[in-house]
């Protein structure tokens, strides 16, 4: 450990660090050190890992995580920036923010919408923006469920709770969903095994659709399911038949919705609807989008927590 204040880079990957492949596919593959090149703050690098975000498993995010309060654990760290893809930014930034974002030091996660060589390159930007919060140059919000834990992107810098990806052409890419505040529920250091071992599913659900892919679900083992709903939270009567077989095995079933902003509300019944889902033992994700609410469920089920604790952090 340094003694000498300082901001940690975690590198992970993710446009931020890409390049063109000979065929023409692109590949994360610069360093932290060469993305922090020239950087007017005192750092330290960790090279954790060069994935494209898509690839990202639980087990990742988790690693990730982890490193965050590895460097927290350093007194002398004024704050933490993880670079990382745009495609699950917000859930590995949710990850952590669980996880660690009781810590009063900012923990900001950025990256890039274009490769360093595009002449609209704004990885550049966004981590002199995310270097600046880290260490202490710029404000940052924080959170009853997330503390610290920010995505700095496009200009914008938001709370990792309700953040999702809005746009995937634009610098401007992140949004949040800011209807409600959520419950205290950010730690310092988390009190468990982590969530990589915990199976969570996202299941799409389509007008008329079946119940094919949650009995898949259940057959694989899965100990949470987050379904990908329709409107304020609606499925077909087939959905629900199958939510309640999932709900009687012991696994827990949360409803968000593919509807990218507002709230939900289980009104429609009769047919499959969220008051449907609802009876049916389902927990209803006020504001929280699916991929979010699939890792705030993996991380409740890796503290022990049951249905009742979700539906309380869901209600936000």
């Amino acid at each position: 450990m340094s003694s000498t204040p300082h901001v940690v880079v975690i590198a992970t990957g993710g446009t931020i660090a890409g390049r063109l492949s000979a065929h023409g596919a692109a590949v994360p593959v610069l360093s932290g050190e060469e993305l922090a090149a020239g950087a007017d703050v005192p750092l330290r690098v960790v090279e954790l890992m060069a994935l494209d975000s898509s690839a990202l498993r639980l087990a990742d995010m988790q690693a990730i995580a982890d490193a965050v309060a590895d460097a927290l654990a350093d007194p002398a760290v004024r704050g933490v920036v993880v670079s990382h893809g745009t495609d699950s930014m917000e859930e590995t930034a949710l990850l952590v923010g669980l996880q660690c974002g009781a810590d009063p030091r900012p923990i900001v996660v950025t990256g890039a919408q274009f490769l360093p060589d595009d002449p609209r390159a704004d990885g550049p930007a966004n981590l002199a923006h995310a270097l600046a919060i880290a260490s202490g140059s710029e404000p940052a919000p924080r959170h009853p469920a997330t503390g610290g834990a920010v995505i700095a992107f496009g200009g914008r810098v938001l709370p990792a709770w309700g953040a999702y990806k809005a746009r995937t052409d634009h610098p401007d890419a992140f949004r949040r969903n800011d209807d409600a505040l959520a419950p205290a529920l950010a730690t310092a250091r988390r009190a468990h095994d982590g969530v990589a071992a915990v199976r969570v599913d996202l299941v799409a659900v389509v007008p008329g659709g079946d119940d094919v892919h949650l009995d898949a679900s259940l057959a694989a083992g899965a100990r949470g399911i987050v379904l990908l709903a329709l409107g304020t939270g609606n499925a077909s009567a087939d959905v629900v038949a199958g939510v309640r077989r999932c709900v009687d095995a012991g696994v827990a079933v949360v409803v968000s919705s593919r509807v990218p902003r507002g709230s939900l509300a289980a009104v429609y019944g009769g047919g499959g609807g969220g008051h449907d889902l609802v009876s049916s033992g389902a927990v209803l994700a006020r504001t929280l989008r699916a991929g979010q609410a699939r890792i705030l469920v993996a991380e409740l089920l890796a503290r022990g927590e049951g249905v009742a604790r979700m539906a309380e952090a869901l209600a936000a």
